[in-house]
């Protein structure tokens, strides 16, 4: 334990979910977190959260589909943290439907959220990981882009895939600022999935025998602890890669 003391982490969506998983996963190894998020009272359960793990925790509140306030947001954490080595890009405003039927202003939500806001943090945050001689990129993408059947998922797919696109370019183009940037494409029991299997209990059940480990993941133990594994030394000539944390279900060929 202890393998990331002394590094700051932004984790943007880290209110609740994957990113609260994430962001107690690098916690416990150590990292100051700054708590990104839309909603201030959620922020501060996950900064309660994480101080009691012994790290300091501050909240941002920032709308990530604003992206034009993204700069700002990122440069007052640098100011408060005292710079920034890790960047974890969660928060998404999704978008589903048929094609032919999904609303426009979803639509544009979801890539704002996606790789607009993903970019947005990347290159402000890309200064401040040279000046502390490198830092580490995690985008959340999702295995809805490599579905067999994407009905009601394209849209979402193809927001998730210039993330994807985004997350190598950068992998190749900052490798020689000593940034790394992966990808991982989770399965997790968060609150809108768990609303979705108690509401939906014949397709959740369908959905979770589809999986071959036969389990929903856990968002700290199963997806924020795969990240830790990601940013450790161990790792550190593995960047531009797609990790499938989803127990198998999906083949990224």
């Amino acid at each position: 334990m202890g393998s990331l003391v002394g590094k700051v982490a932004l984790v943007t969506g880290a209110g609740q979910g994957v990113g609260q998983g994430i962001a107690l996963a690098l916690a416990t190894e150590g990292a100051d977190v700054a708590v990104v998020g839309r909603t201030a009272a959620k922020l501060e359960t996950t900064c309660e959260l994480l101080v009691e793990r012994g790290v300091r925790a501050v909240p941002f509140v920032c709308d990530i589909t604003e992206t034009s306030t993204i700069p700002a947001t990122v440069a007052q954490v640098v100011e408060t943290m005292g710079g920034v080595d890790i960047l974890v890009n969660n928060a998404y405003s999704g978008a589903y439907g048929p094609l032919l039927t999904i609303d426009d202003e979803a639509v544009e939500r979801s890539f704002a959220s996606g790789p607009f806001a993903t970019l947005a943090f990347m290159k402000a945050c890309h200064p401040h990981f040279v000046a502390r001689g490198g830092g580490n990129v995690v985008n959340l993408v999702t295995s809805a882009m490599v579905r067999w059947d994407p009905t009601t998922y394209g849209v979402y797919a193809a927001a998730k895939q210039a993330v994807r696109a985004l997350t190598r370019t950068a992998a190749v183009e900052w490798a020689r600022d000593g940034i790394r940037a992966n990808s991982i494409a989770p399965h997790a029991l968060s609150p809108g999935l768990k609303w979705w299997t108690e509401q939906n209990p014949e397709e959740a059940e369908e959905f979770v025998a589809a999986i071959p480990m036969g389990r929903i993941g856990d968002c700290e133990l199963d997806i924020g602890r795969a990240v830790v594994a990601l940013l450790g030394e161990d790792m550190r000539y593995l960047t531009g890669a797609t990790i499938p944390l989803d127990g198998g279900q999906a083949f990224f060929g």
